[in-house]
């Protein structure tokens, strides 16, 4: 059937650049947890990163607003670039627990989970830039999901760790929360995937 009123594609490049951007932060994170150095400084940096990609939501949702024919559902388009923005925040959020809380150095189980993360976004970023041709979309999703999955256990067993090993109680509440932070971006992007994998039924 021919289309006479032209879909608008440019939403596909958008939320490339958002989950490029949000691969950006990802690794920041997991350098910085690697290898903990000059932490406040790379925290800055992590924060450009998340302003940016604030801006980036922005944007989509100017656009979303500014369309009338949309690639797929108006409501899909603002939940994936709501859960692609609620990823970065959370990933901002951990550095920043790093400086606020001033955390000296990073538990391997921190790293482990930022690696995971890393990795999600990495799917996200190849199931957005395959989302146009529904191209092996579910296929990313799965493995998302795989991810958060394996975080949700590396996150219970270092909880569990701290709380039998850490004898200092302010210490126990701040490496906690950093897990639980970590562990919440690797949820949001489960979310992004299961909305990215509701797009690709639907268009079914």
């Amino acid at each position: 059937m021919v289309r006479l009123v032209p879909r608008d594609v440019k939403f596909f490049h958008m939320f490339a650049d958002m989950a490029s951007n949000l691969g950006d932060g990802a690794r920041l994170l997991k350098q910085i947890l690697s290898d903990f150095k000059d932490v406040e400084v790379r925290v800055k940096q992590l924060k450009d990163i998340e302003h940016r990609g604030d801006e980036m939501t922005h944007n989509v949702l100017t656009k979303l607003n500014q369309t009338f024919i949309t690639p797929f559902d108006r409501e899909d388009i603002y939940r994936l670039a709501s859960s692609l923005d609620d990823v970065l925040d959370f990933v901002y959020a951990a550095g920043v627990r790093l400086t606020m809380y001033k955390i000296t150095s990073a538990p391997p189980a921190a790293a482990k989970l930022a690696d995971l993360i890393v990795r999600q976004s990495e799917q996200l970023l190849h199931a957005v830039i395959g989302l146009d041709k529904q191209d092996k979309v579910l296929d990313y999703c799965v493995e998302i999901n795989r991810l958060e999955n394996e975080a949700d256990a590396i996150a219970r067993s270092a909880i569990a760790e701290v709380f039998e090993k850490e004898t200092n109680p302010i210490s126990l509440i701040k490496l906690k929360e950093l897990y639980e932070v970590l562990e919440t971006a690797t949820d949001k992007a489960e979310d992004a995937a299961n909305v990215l994998e509701g797009v690709v039924l639907k268009g079914a």
